[in-house]
């Protein structure tokens, strides 16, 4: 796609004034990078704070008494008992019990949820919400009017509370209205970083002022793409149509941790959401392969794709995620391996321009996450 028939937010212009080199992406123009450069700006985000434009995401609201239980009939999670003013983590999964994209829930009201889902699956994810709960709740997409932005960072907290200070009491995962240069934004304390910081939610005509207000302080810097994806995969956090698919089940994909207990197997609200039977039967028996945190023993940058095999050359499994974590200096991978090598400290290899290059099996996250929660 050309630039010119690729969807623009509402911060473009601002991209192109700082200088960003963009790149199609989920067929928006967006900023893969300042020239402060992809490792500058990770460090940055790392130390101080970075402003990230992430309004291509897909903002969703329903509304309805029945809108929680009509939700929740399409994910592994707890939506009827989410709390008010709290966000968590969800899943849509197929009658395969394979994720058809992942996604934030966030309690507005009683009978209120707003829902952020990924770029590339948004059309889709509207799709199925309206084809399978349409009836039973209303169903309002905010595509086209809410941009959205993300200050993440050790010294977020400290700037947005300079606009907002109420800000500074909440904790990881909490949603709010909050008024921000006179304007309703809603703000949740959370982020794809693995550090501190916010996601915040505004009318596309307000975007552009705020951005401004938020990089005119002095810990702010613009972060692109680039140092999204690395300050990401050092955090461990996957990246739907990478590390997790159609083709990948939650449990596949080491994500039984965001399945709620009461929607588990042996829950109070067992099942009731497409896959569970395999889901469960998953569970219950095992795998063939599962995600995994890898730890290159090289410095050499082992990248989505790779083939990785055993100490025979037997292929076992392929590198999802991968590139260099300029906080660790050293080179991160994620990716699915056969369940014999899924321990700890395993030792595999990626095949990399017909080579082998020596992997260790790693805990994730690579670098300690920051959340605050009080």
């Amino acid at each position: 796609m050309t630039s010119e028939n690729l969807a623009k937010t509402p911060l473009h212009s601002l991209h192109l004034e700082l200088g960003a080199r963009m790149v199609p992406f989920a067929g928006y123009d967006m900023p893969v990078q300042y020239p402060l450069g992809v490792m500058k700006e990770h460090l940055h985000t790392r130390d101080a704070a970075g402003l990230f434009d992430v309004s291509h995401m897909g903002q969703i609201v329903l509304r309805g008494a029945d809108a929680a239980a009509a939700l929740e009939s399409l994910v592994p999670v707890d939506i009827l008992d989410l709390p008010m003013g709290m966000q968590r983590y969800a899943m849509f999964t197929d009658a395969n019990g394979g994720i058809l994209d992942d996604l934030m829930v966030a309690r507005l009201a009683d009978d209120c949820l707003f829902l952020v889902v990924n770029a590339a699956c948004k059309d889709q994810d509207l799709a199925h919400l309206r084809s399978q709960i349409g009836g039973r709740c209303e169903i309002e997409s905010l595509f086209e009017s809410r941009a959205l932005i993300a200050l993440q960072g050790p010294k977020a907290a400290d700037v947005l509370a300079r606009l907002a200070p109420e800000v500074a009491q909440m904790t990881f995962m909490q949603f709010a209205s909050v008024r921000l240069l006179g304007v309703d934004c809603f703000v949740s304390r959370s982020g794809y970083t693995g550090e501190d910081g916010y996601e915040i939610s505004m009318p596309n005509e307000h975007a552009e002022t705020l951005a401004r207000s938020l990089l005119a302080e002095p810990e702010v810097a613009a972060i692109g793409l680039g140092a999204r994806d690395s300050l990401r995969l050092e955090a461990g956090l996957c990246l739907y149509g990478h590390d997790m698919s159609t083709s990948t089940t939650p449990i596949e994909a080491s994500l039984l941790w965001a399945m709620s207990k009461p929607r588990r197997a042996d829950g109070a609200r067992a099942g009731g959401f497409p896959g569970a039977e395999r889901i469960f039967a998953q569970q219950q028996s095992g795998v063939a392969s599962k995600r995994v945190g890898l730890l290159p023993q090289e410095r050499v940058p082992v990248r989505e794709g790779a083939e990785i095999v055993d100490a025979e050359g037997n292929v076992i499994g392929a590198v999802t995620s991968g590139g260099f974590g300029p906080t660790l200096g050293a080179p991160v991978a994620m990716g699915y391996v056969q369940s014999s090598h899924v321990a700890l400290d395993s030792e595999v290899w990626a095949m990399v321009r017909g080579k082998r290059v020596a992997m260790k099996v790693a805990k994730t996250p690579f670098v300690p996450q920051r959340y605050y929660r009080g």
